[in-house]
C-alpha cells in the first residue's frame, strides 16, 4: 500500500512491480504483486479505476490503484505499532 501511495496516479500493476523490485533490489514477480492487490481491494483497503486506453498498450487500459481511507488508517496504525516496537527495543540499549 505504501508503494501505491508513493506512485500516486501511476500505481498500476507493472509500475508497482517495478517500484518494489527497485526497493527490494531484486525481481518481484507479477503474481506476488497482483494477488495481494486483489486481496487488499476485496477488503476495501484499495480501490481501482480503469485509466485511459493508450497506443503504447495496444489500446488496453491500465487498472490504477489507490489507497482507501480505511487502508490509510490501517497503514497509520501499522506505523504507530512498528515505531512503538522499535522504540522499546532501542530503549533497551542492546542492538
Amino acid at each position: 500500500m505504501l508503494a501505491i501511495l508513493n506512485l500516486r496516479e501511476d500505481a498500476y500493476l507493472i509500475s508497482i512491480q517495478a517500484y518494489l523490485s527497485e526497493i527490494f533490489e531484486k525481481k518481484v514477480s507479477l503474481t506476488s504483486v497482483h494477488l495481494p492487490l486483489r486481496r487488499l481491494e476485496k477488503i476495501n483497503y484499495l480501490t481501482a479505476q480503469m485509466g485511459e486506453a493508450t497506443a503504447v498498450r495496444g489500446g488496453r487500459r491500465k487498472k490504477i490503484y489507490s489507497v482507501t481511507d480505511t487502508g490509510y488508517k490501517v497503514l497509520e496504525e501499522y506505523r504507530s505499532i512498528s515505531n512503538n516496537l522499535w522504540n522499546r527495543y532501542l530503549d533497551m540499549g542492546t542492538h
